[in-house]
């Protein structure tokens, strides 16, 4: 009986305890919000700054005749996306830029991932060799671009010079419209290709050994081992560094501004060089921002497709 009074009172007490906590928690609980408060601040200003406000400012633009010089700012409504989707140059551009991504990523995943199996063998200079295909992808934009536009010089250039013993005559790589796009995509694979050849190297390192020795042991030889485990292993890396490049190609504009202007002919200007023509040299900032806005519309697409296909392959 006394020990069933002893309880009871243990937990009134205990009752009685956590009421006189509620408002003290409730109190830690308000500091630790203003807390977080303060330290997330500085990072919501510059997200507020230099993210929201662009895009909202910029939507705004698309709706109006606003030019370079500041005049011509009135409403417009949908004049300059009715405009934008009539324009064949715009087309084109997304054209080119489309050409570009599937040239390039197809090449930038295939040959980043020879390149891994390569080193992944136990080759002797580990280091050499990461280092030979990862330095490209240190270098500035305006290196690369002023490097392999001295290679495809058609009288000096290293790559005619190469070709030349093979009989094939001097070509203008950059200057000819059949070869131009090409050229571009070929200083992007050299330029780019070491940050996927990390991506590999760093996934092949973490297949488990045991999976290669049992297989070795059931009788399959290395071409088996590499198409019934290692590639089957490497899906998810192979998914990240497509959804990657696609990205980064759809955003080209560094390296075909400075080897190609967008020529000749208009057969390598990507979608981001006409905006900034249409901006900065036709001084129309929003027919500008319209067309970088139906751009924008296009990526959405083509990211919630890819994603979509990623869900149904982890699925």
């Amino acid at each position: 009986m006394v020990s069933t009074e002893v309880a009871r009172g243990e937990v009134a007490l205990s009752k009685t305890a956590h009421a006189a906590e509620r408002p003290g928690s409730a109190a830690r609980r308000s500091r630790d919000n203003r807390a977080g408060l303060a330290f997330a601040a500085p990072f919501l200003a510059l997200f507020l700054a230099f993210l929201v406000w662009p895009i909202a400012h910029g939507v705004y633009l698309s709706f109006t005749g606003q030019t370079l010089t500041g005049a011509g700012g009135s409403w417009v409504g949908l004049s300059n996306y009715t405009e934008a989707f009539a324009d064949p140059v715009m087309w084109r551009s997304l054209a080119n830029t489309a050409l570009f991504t599937v040239m390039s990523t197809v090449p930038l995943v295939l040959v980043a991932l020879a390149m891994a199996l390569l080193v992944n063998l136990g080759i002797p200079g580990q280091w050499l060799w990461r280092l030979s295909f990862f330095m490209p992808f240190l270098l500035a934009s305006t290196v690369v671009a002023l490097f392999w536009t001295w290679m495809y010089n058609p009288q000096l250039g290293l790559v005619n010079w190469l070709l030349a013993p093979l009989g094939i005559d001097p070509v203008a790589w950059l200057q000819d419209e059949r070869w131009a796009m090409t050229a571009v995509v070929v200083t992007t694979l050299w330029w780019t290709v070491g940050f996927n050849f990390l991506l590999y190297l760093a996934a092949l390192q973490n297949i488990p050994e045991q999976q290669y020795e049992a297989a070795a042991i059931d009788g399959a030889g290395p071409w088996r081992q590499l198409f019934s485990i290692t590639i089957p292993q490497l899906g998810p890396t192979t998914v990240l560094i497509v959804i990657l490049q696609v990205i980064a190609s759809l955003k080209v504009f560094d390296q075909i501004y400075m080897m190609t202007n967008g020529g000749p002919n208009g057969v390598t200007r990507p979608v981001v060089q006409y905006i900034f023509e249409a901006g900065f040299t036709g001084y129309r900032f929003g027919y500008s921002a319209a067309i970088s806005y139906v751009f924008f519309a296009l990526i959405i697409v083509v990211s919630l497709v890819q994603l979509r296909i990623t869900a149904r392959r982890s699925a």
